[in-house]
């Protein structure tokens, strides 16, 4: 259950978006996901794997590692990347990386608690 009882997700409120995980060996990682998810993938690329489950986006970036990753990261989709990163920042979170534009209209950034565990942003214009 996502949610206690009664409640419902409100106007403005942050959803989880995708799971990115990054990956050394795209095509056994997508021979385990699609095992464990029970489908194939929607988009299948030499550099994305893309499973969309229960309309969250699961995916495999082989080049997650070259970009600081070290394990998967949750992207919560926000409304207003810029104004949602500052609001993190100052509330003691540190940048990992700056917004940047993945294309399609898709600009991500990622942040770390005190704990150094990241979490990612992303809004689609």
């Amino acid at each position: 259950m996502s949610h206690p009882p009664g409640v419902v997700r409100r106007k403005g409120m942050n959803t989880l978006h995708s799971i990115i995980h990054p990956v050394t060996d795209i095509e056994a990682a997508k021979a385990i996901h699609s095992a464990l998810l029970g489908v194939e993938p929607h988009t299948d690329t030499p550099y994305y794997v893309g499973y969309n489950v229960g309309g969250v986006e699961i995916a495999l970036n082989p080049q997650g590692h070259a970009q600081g990753l070290t394990g998967p990261v949750a992207q919560f989709g926000v409304e207003d990347l810029g104004a949602a990163v500052e609001a993190v920042v100052a509330a003691g979170a540190t940048l990992v990386s700056a917004p940047t534009e993945v294309g399609g209209g898709t600009t991500i950034a990622t942040v770390a608690d005190k704990d150094g565990n990241v979490t990612g942003l992303i809004a689609r214009s």
